[in-house]
C-alpha cells in the first residue's frame, strides 16, 4: 500500500487531525484550492479523444495533422456556456462555447472586441443587485444591432441544446489555410455531430436547471463511460483569396455566415472523444486553449473579433494559471523539444533550461529560428489603407440573415423562436423593447408582428 506524503514528499504520521498550536490552527493549503475562475465560459465539461484524417487537403493546406488520410491526432476538447458562473446551469439558454474558439453557432454578437467587455457584462450580474437583467441585456443587444442574427439563432430551439453531445460546433471566425506553395484559402470549420441535433424546449430547459443543473456535464462523462463514443464530422468552406475583396459582403464579419450554396462544406475527418478526464481540475479547469496558438499551415486572418481573442485568450491564461500556463501537464506541447528564450516566472517546473543563455542572438549555441521555410504560421500580405477607427456600418445583411434564418424554420420551430424571444424580452422596459422589435421590423415584418403579439400577452398591454 502506497505510503501517504505532504506535497513535498514527507510522509504523513496521521492524518486524521491536523497538527496545531493549540485547539485551533491554519489549513493552508485548503484556503488556495481554488483558482480564479474563467471570466467567460467559466461552466464547462471537456474529454479527451483523436481526430482522424478521412480526406486528403492538402491542396488547402500544409498543416501536418491533415497531411495523410487515416491520421490520427490526439486532442482535449472542452464545451462550456459562455455567461454563466461556474456553479450555473448547464441548461441555460447561452452558447455553448467549443474551445476552438468557436460556439454551437455559426456567428457571434459582435464583430469588434473592443464591445466584448460590455456585453459579457450584460450578461453577468447587476452591479448593484448582483442578480441577472434584462433591461441590461436587451439595452446592449437593441443598440448593438448587428447581433440581431445571433440573437435569433440563441432564441431558436438550437439556443438550449440537450447536452453537448447533441450540437454542432462552428469555428465561427475566419481562419487562413496556407499551402506547401504559400497559396491562401480563407477557411470556416464546421463539426457536424454524428449524434443528431437534439435540443430541450425553454420548459424542459427550466425543469432541467432545478432537477440536474449539471445535465450536460454528467450525460458527456456517462456516455464515454459507457464506451457510447460521441463523434463529429469535420467539415470546411474554403473561399479563394480572389474572392475575398468581391464578396457580397465582408467576409471577415463574424455576425455573418457563407451560404454552403456559394461555398459547399468539404469533408475532412472525423472527431471521437473516448476517454473522460481521471482528474477535472488538472485537466479540465487548468486547460488553456487559445487561437494563437496556431500551427503552419493554418493562420489568423482580419477578423477583427479573431485578432482581439488572439491576445486576450492567452492573457487570461496568465491570470489564471499563471506566466508558465503551457508547463502545465495537460498545456505541454505534443513536441518535447521546446526551447525558448522565456525564463522564470511563477510555477516554473520545467528546469529553466539549466545554463543555457536567456537572450537572442547569441554566440553561446542557443536555439535559433529555422526561417520561414519550415515554420512559419504567418504569409505575408499586402495591405493598403489608413490606420484610424473604422465603424462597419449596418447593410441588408445584417437583417436578411436573421430573416432567412426564420424561414428555414418549421412551423412549430417559429412558434417556439417568437415564444422564447417574447418571453425573454418581456422582461425589459418599454423604450428597450420597442428598440429591440424595430431591428425585428426590419428583418422580416410578419416574423416581428408575432413577436409583438406575444409580447403583449406576456406584459399584458401594448409592447
Amino acid at each position: 500500500m502506497p505510503v501517504l506524503t505532504t506535497s513535498n514528499g514527507n510522509p504523513v504520521d496521521y492524518n486524521q487531525t491536523s497538527q496545531t498550536a493549540g485547539v485551533n490552527g491554519p489549513l493552508a493549503h485548503f484556503d488556495r484550492e481554488r483558482i480564479p475562475e474563467r471570466v467567460v465560459h467559466a461552466k464547462g465539461a471537456g474529454a479527451h479523444g483523436y481526430l482522424e484524417v478521412t480526406h486528403d487537403i492538402s491542396k488547402y493546406t500544409k498543416a501536418k495533422l491533415f497531411n495523410k488520410v487515416g491520421k490520427r491526432t490526439p486532442l482535449l476538447i472542452r464545451f462550456s456556456t459562455v455567461g454563466g458562473e461556474k456553479g450555473s446551469a448547464d441548461t441555460e439558454r447561452d452558447p455553448r462555447n467549443w474551445d476552438l474558439v468557436g460556439n454551437n453557432t455559426p456567428v457571434f454578437f459582435l464583430r469588434d472586441p473592443i464591445k466584448f467587455p460590455d456585453f459579457i457584462h450584460t450578461q453577468k450580474k447587476n452591479p448593484q443587485t448582483n442578480l441577472k437583467d434584462p433591461d441590461m441585456t436587451w439595452d446592449f443587444l437593441s443598440l448593438v444591432p448587428e447581433s440581431l442574427h445571433q440573437v435569433s439563432i440563441l432564441f431558436s430551439d438550437r439556443g438550449t441544446p440537450d447536452g453537448f453531445r447533441g450540437m454542432n460546433g462552428y469555428g465561427s471566425h475566419t481562419f487562413k489555410l496556407v499551402n506547401a506553395k504559400n497559396e491562401i484559402h480563407y477557411c470556416k470549420f464546421h463539426f457536424k455531430t454524428d449524434q443528431g441535433i437534439k435540443n430541450l424546449t425553454r420548459p424542459q430547459a427550466s425543469e432541467l436547471a432545478g432537477k440536474d443543473p449539471d445535465h450536460a456535464t454528467r450525460d458527456l462523462f456517462n456516455a464515454i463511460a459507457k464506451k457510447d463514443y460521441p463523434s463529429w464530422t469535420l467539415h470546411i468552406q474554403v473561399m479563394p483569396e480572389a474572392d475575398a475583396q468581391k464578396y457580397r459582403w465582408n467576409i471577415f464579419d463574424v455576425t455573418k455566415v457563407w451560404p454552403h450554396g456559394d461555398y459547399p462544406l468539404i469533408p475532412v475527418g472525423r472527431m471521437v472523444l473516448n476517454r473522460n478526464p481521471s482528474n477535472y481540475f488538472a485537466e479540465i479547469e487548468q486547460a488553456a486553449f487559445s487561437p494563437s496558438h496556431l500551427v503552419p499551415g493554418i493562420e489568423a486572418s482580419v477578423d477583427r473579433m479573431l485578432q482581439g481573442r488572439l491576445f486576450s485568450y492567452p492573457d487570461t491564461h496568465r491570470h489564471r494559471l499563471g506566466p508558465n500556463y503551457t508547463q502545465i501537464p495537460v498545456n505541454r506541447p505534443q513536441n518535447t523539444h521546446v526551447n525558448t528564450y522565456q525564463r522564470d516566472g511563477l510555477m516554473c517546473v520545467n528546469g529553466n533550461f539549466g545554463s543555457a543563455p536567456n537572450y537572442e542572438p547569441n554566440s553561446f549555441g542557443g536555439p535559433t529560428a529555422v526561417g520561414p521555410a519550415v515554420g512559419i504560421t504567418f504569409t505575408p500580405m499586402e495591405l493598403n489603407g489608413t490606420v484610424g477607427r473604422f465603424p462597419i456600418a449596418l447593410s441588408d445583411a445584417d437583417f436578411k440573415q436573421p430573416a432567412k434564418l426564420y424561414a428555414i424554420q418549421s412551423k412549430e420551430g417559429q412558434e417556439r423562436m417568437v415564444g422564447n424571444l417574447a418571453a425573454a424580452i418581456s422582461g425589459a422596459k418599454p423604450h428597450i423593447r420597442r428598440r429591440e422589435m424595430a431591428h425585428f421590423k426590419r428583418s422580416d415584418k410578419q416574423w416581428a408582428s408575432r413577436i409583438e403579439k406575444e409580447l403583449a400577452k406576456a406584459v399584458g398591454s401594448k409592447i
